[in-house]
């Protein structure tokens, strides 16, 4: 399966889900990074008309899941997010926000993500560090 492919089914798993409705994508992927962008719109702002923090560690944590992932067989087991640290660097009104996560550590049990959030110009907006469980499906 090329890497095109691979995309298009990873945007319908995602869709009529909350990375689709506050409009993230998944732009690229490799064996130890997986990067997307959000748009920084009515979806993803707070009330003062600037990027919610929310949005960001949803962003971060979407990126950092979908990563870890890819380093497990789902046919069998999940990751949960189970702790998620971020720092919001620089605010945001309008554009988009592109996001890289790459594996601090892949374990059997557990792993740990970094995730940077940036803008158009490279500037860093969050900061983010994510850590996932691997747990093994319940047999029904």
């Amino acid at each position: 399966m090329d890497k095109k492919e691979i995309l298009r089914k990873i945007e319908k798993r995602t869709g009529n889900t909350m990375v689709s409705t506050i409009g993230i994508e998944i732009t690229d992927f490799g064996e130890e990074y997986l990067c997307g962008k959000m748009p920084v719109d009515d979806r993803t702002k707070q009330p003062f008309g600037l990027l919610h923090g929310g949005a960001s560690v949803a962003f971060a944590e979407t990126l950092g899941s979908m990563g870890a992932g890819m380093h497990v067989d789902l046919e069998n087991y999940s990751v949960v997010g189970i702790e998620i640290n971020s720092s919001h660097l620089k605010a945001m009104k309008e554009g988009w926000v592109y996001g890289k996560a790459v594996p601090i550590r892949i374990g059997r049990k557990i792993q740990v993500w970094d995730i940077d959030i940036k803008d158009e110009k490279d500037n860093m907006v969050c900061k983010s560090r994510l850590t996932l469980a691997v747990i093994k499906k319940n047999d029904k």
